[in-house]
């Protein structure tokens, strides 16, 4: 932007594109179109600077209605050991992206499986930035009302959960009770949230939640960081019905980057609207509660490390 002196460092750049949801608003953060197309800052910039905005640009862009989705997991595909332990798959890099893309976010959400034995605060923290609405999906109201999501106040929470749960929300906690086991297919969800106002959702797990919205074809982004180690069993990560041949595996656009040890792949996935991958649909997405609101999920601890 014009008038604006020195070098443009990462701090300064990531606070610029917080605000950014439109090629106008990235103009006014002093983005400028290339010839090929491709955004860059207009004054002079720092390699962080630069980072920040060929990583982050993509989903701002997106609009005020995007749905993106972030895993962290192993080299063989586990985003925790048997036992449930994931602390920590992905380095400190990784957890700051998570934070980022939270802070980009209208929405987090969770599944009851994620919420229940993880205990997950959902703000931002490892980055300037608001904290998004947390979104715990528990069909069977099964997440204890005493977790943090409910009781901490740092962020407002939406506790999604089915007719029958018998569920009453916690001071300060808003409840969202959804009529049956449809109204928890990925799409209705995403449609039920940006009808109050929170059309950027960051899915963020577990790997059940996170699975059934790619499978859906709910997904416009899909962000996962591979960690240079091996579990060689555990909780797995991505799962959904596949296909038999590899000609019509899903092969969608990719974008690399290092964080740290770890590396980051960006997907392009899906037009809002657009084709679910090949294979059959999951049960839940139209029978099974349960499922339907990641119910199937397993326990990830991560002892007394660092929150999420």
């Amino acid at each position: 932007m014009n008038g604006r002196g020195g070098v443009l460092d990462a701090a300064q750049a990531w606070e610029r594109l917080r605000g950014i949801r439109s090629e106008a608003d990235a103009v006014a953060a002093g983005l400028v179109r290339s010839a090929d197309g491709g955004w860059g800052w207009e004054q002079d910039a720092s390699a962080g600077a630069r980072d920040l905005a060929q990583r982050y640009l993509p989903v701002c862009l997106a609009g005020p209605r995007v749905t993106f989705a972030q895993l962290g997991q192993s080299l063989d595909g586990f985003i925790a050991t048997r036992s449930g332990d994931a602390d920590y798959v992905t380095g400190e890099e990784d957890r700051c992206h998570l934070h980022r893309l939270r802070a980009l976010a209208d929405a987090v959400v969770v599944g009851a499986g994620t919420a229940a034995s993880d205990d997950p605060q959902l703000t931002v923290r490892a980055c300037p930035g608001t904290s998004p609405v947390r979104v715990v999906l528990d069909p069977s109201g099964r997440v204890p009302a005493h977790s943090r999501v409910f009781t901490d106040g740092l962020a407002p929470t939406l506790w999604v959960v089915g007719a029958g749960s018998g569920q009453s929300a916690p001071a300060g906690v808003e409840l969202l009770t959804l009529p049956d086991s449809a109204a928890f297919a990925p799409r209705k969800l995403v449609a039920a949230l940006a009808a109050r106002g929170l059309g950027r959702v960051l899915v963020e797990g577990g790997g059940v939640t996170v699975s059934r919205f790619l499978h859906e074809g709910a997904l416009q982004r899909l962000y996962v960081t591979v960690a240079p180690v091996l579990i060689g069993d555990g909780v797995p990560g991505l799962r959904f019905t596949g296909t038999d041949v590899m000609r019509d595996a899903l092969r969608p656009p990719v974008r690399r980057a290092a964080l740290g040890e770890d590396t980051l792949f960006e997907f392009e996935l899906f037009e809002p609207g657009g084709a679910a991958p090949s294979g059959e649909p999951l049960d839940g997405e139209h029978a099974d509660a349960r499922q339907g609101g990641g119910e199937g999920e397993h326990s990830v601890h991560h002892r007394d490390a660092q929150p999420l």
